[in-house]
């Protein structure tokens, strides 16, 4: 789409913020007007909507407004009724990426070890959420407790926090590196470490493939995007 608007601002509306387009309210794509509580993540939202298409006329793409795509999923998709995206969250716990170790080479499966182990020991300590490991591609069934456990750390989430999730376990195959993120104990550029563990390994060893490293650089954007936004939303009046 082309740019239209010269500047973008934030509004307090009586504790929610707004973001308008030359005092035009921004509306979501279902037609709601988009509504903030936090004026940490407005003034983002407003700077990425500012730079966007560079000046009036300029071209602009989704891409360009990533913190808004996840307003309006939080918003339209997951405040309505959250059931779902948990449900979605939570089943991530039943293959989670840091529970399944290789078989070989040994010095692949010690890295995984020495590197997952601790996350693993930090869900159960955080959550209570003792998830089993095991080695090769064959699946291991999670004691339903930890699966408990783990749902339980999802529900009475905010809206927008579960949004940020939404894009942060697809992105890194598990939801206790997720969920690391989301709680401040695990930086985002970290947490992509250790979810491509395997495939660093591979390419350290047999050499970069440029299509594999230009798709991790796409993920970890993500990642970091839902990270911020996840932080940004947590930010209350200014």
């Amino acid at each position: 789409m082309k740019r239209f608007w010269a500047r973008a601002e934030v509004i307090d509306e009586g504790g929610r913020y707004a973001v308008r387009l030359d005092g035009r309210p921004m509306r979501l794509p279902g037609g709601p007007l988009l509504a903030l509580h936090s004026h940490a993540l407005a003034e983002a939202i407003a700077k990425e909507w500012q730079a966007a298409g560079g000046g009036v006329n300029g071209v602009m793409s989704a891409d360009d407004v990533p913190l808004t795509r996840i307003a309006g999923t939080a918003q339209e998709r997951v405040a309505p009724d959250p059931a779902p995206t948990i449900d979605a969250l939570a089943r991530y716990a039943e293959s989670d990426v840091l529970c399944y170790r290789a078989e070989g080479p040994a010095a692949l499966a010690g890295l995984q070890a020495d590197s997952w182990q601790p996350w693993l020991a930090w869900a159960e300590g955080r959550y209570g959420a003792q998830l089993r490991v095991t080695s090769g591609s064959m699946p291991v069934d999670q004691p339903p407790q930890a699966l408990v456990a783990l749902r339980r750390a999802l529900d009475g989430r905010p809206a927008f926090e579960l949004a940020g999730l939404g894009i942060l376990v697809p992105a890194l195959g598990s939801l206790v590196l997720g969920l690391a993120v989301a709680d401040g104990a695990l930086a985002a550029e970290e947490a992509h470490r250790l979810a491509l563990l395997d495939e660093l390994y591979q390419a350290e060893a047999w050499g970069e493939d440029r299509e594999a490293a230009a798709r991790r650089r796409a993920i970890m954007a993500d990642i970091e995007h839902a990270a911020r936004f996840i932080d940004l939303s947590r930010t209350g009046p200014a």
